[in-house]
């Protein structure tokens, strides 16, 4: 273990996430308030902190093995969302405790959603602007924004981009380097933020929330600006913007980068991880809009507007709301949570186990099923024209069981805290899969539940974001012997 090369790189990351408390910075002096003292304590403490942990080993040149990746990345994750805590705690107008603030700053950064603030109106906008600032940059993953830089610093940045980058195969790269790599999903995810926010605008909301708002919807983080969420608005277009770039996001960008390449998207038709993801969108919408409709809750206009946006944001563990859909008739609102344990496409800012793996354990089954007829047959599993290898299958099933045990310690733990069934079911499942929402207790908002659960849920949290195997490594024994 290189712990030198490691205090390095938490020094330069520490020091260049400082930098991203400028524009909350400028937003308070913009707005008059008086936030911007606490996101420049914030700053100072921050910056000298990386500081002094990269001046002493500032000389020290090495490349950076598998386990120093794994190590950075967690540790960072952690230390960033101590530091970008310190604003939640400093500033006046928010004053949260220590664990109110970390879940709050961790809740941003893994792109979950899920709050324990309410008065969001109140707030102050730079406040408010931080909050979905941290989403944003949790979306495309700071670390990978990052290994566009490393190197230049005499870094290796590879081991940092397989830790970080969700979903099954690790090794595919957009560009044949690393750097071209993340420069390549940095640009992607710009430039989809900045048509996000124009058609927001364009939709009818004001320049300050349609920035803000296409930062969380991006990213699929899901905070908003107001406590009403999306039904603040009222807007059926605003809605349909929305839904349109939920969709997007949850999409592997390597097939938006692709389609910006090439200028077609007919590879998106030909992608099998894509037209399941569709499919599971249309199914859910279908059943959601018939039965709002057959129940009569809304007339048929809004069930189809609300039934559409409600089941995107779920399914792609956005977040957003339109309604209180956990108020929804019997089986609806725990139809609509399960399509979340799905998620995005792998490669996507979604959470969830991703839809790629859940068609290999699909198709696993259906192999399971037909060995059980033919023994001696030789079924090979594939994803359009490509076979899958046996390995990666072992290894989806190896993520599957060890996301399924996590779960399951963790809401023994939070029953054992004394939640109800429903609450914490549904809060490991909507921190896990970083979805936000969860139903009963924490359906509108964390803040009513104790701090023990909410340092297992921020556990969960990172669990989800550093997809399990990254984050539980660390606490194997083999992980730190020589």
């Amino acid at each position: 273990m290189h712990f030198a090369i490691i205090a390095k790189v938490l020094g330069i990351l520490l020091m260049l996430f400082s930098l991203t408390l400028t524009p909350p910075i400028l937003v308070s002096l913009y707005y008059g308030e008086q936030a911007h003292i606490s996101f420049l304590l914030a700053f100072a403490i921050t910056f000298s902190t990386g500081l002094f942990t990269w001046l002493p080993v500032h000389n020290v040149q090495s490349d950076l093995s598998t386990r120093d990746g794994f190590l950075i990345t967690s540790l960072f994750w952690t230390v960033l969302a101590l530091f970008g805590a310190l604003p939640f705690i400093i500033a006046h107008s928010t004053q949260l405790s220590v664990t109110d603030a970390v879940f709050e700053s961790l809740s941003g950064l893994t792109t979950t959603g899920a709050t324990v603030l309410t008065g969001l109106d109140y707030l102050p906008r730079s406040i408010l602007f931080y909050r979905q600032q941290l989403q944003w940059l949790g979306g495309i993953g700071i670390i990978v924004i990052a290994v566009a830089i490393l190197p230049m610093l005499g870094i290796g940045g590879m081991q940092l981009y397989r830790a970080e980058t969700p979903g099954p195969v690790k090794d595919s790269k957009l560009t044949p380097r690393i750097t071209e790599t993340a420069k390549a999903l940095f640009f992607m995810y710009v430039a989809l933020t900045a048509a996000c926010a124009f058609s927001y605008w364009l939709a009818g909301m004001p320049p300050f929330e349609a920035i803000a708002h296409s930062f969380s919807t991006v990213a699929i983080g899901g905070f908003s600006t107001h406590d009403l969420s999306m039904g603040y608005y009222d807007s059926a277009p605003i809605l349909l913007v929305s839904s349109l770039f939920m969709v997007l996001s949850g999409i592997n960008f390597a097939l938006h980068f692709v389609a910006w390449q090439s200028r077609g998207i007919s590879h998106y038709l030909t992608d099998p991880e894509f037209r399941f993801y569709l499919t599971m969108i249309l199914i859910g919408i279908v059943i959601t809009v018939s039965y709002l409709a057959s129940t009569g809750i809304y007339p048929a206009e809004k069930s189809i507007l609300y039934g559409i946006f409600e089941l995107i944001s779920i399914l792609t563990t956005t977040g957003f709301a339109v309604v209180d859909f956990t108020l929804w008739p019997t089986f609806l609102p725990y139809l609509i949570f399960m399509f979340a344990f799905m998620g995005g496409c792998a490669g996507s800012t979604g959470g969830g186990l991703k839809m790629i793996r859940v068609v290999l354990i699909m198709k696993q089954g259906l192999r399971e099923i037909h060995r059980l007829i033919h023994p001696n047959a030789v079924i090979p599993i594939k994803l359009g024209r490509k076979t899958i290898s046996d390995r990666v299958v072992e290894a989806v099933w190896g993520f599957f069981a060890v996301y399924v045990v996590s779960f399951l310690v963790m809401l023994i733990a939070l029953l054992g805290l004394e939640l109800d069934f429903v609450s914490a079911f549904t809060a490991v499942g909507a921190c896990l899969n970083n979805l936000g929402p969860g139903l009963g207790a924490v359906a509108a908002h964390y803040g009513d539940i104790g701090d023990a659960a909410k340092w297992i849920l921020c556990f969960a949290m990172l669990l989800g974001r550093l997809e399990v195997f990254t984050l539980l490594v660390l606490f194997t024994p083999m992980f730190w012997k020589r």
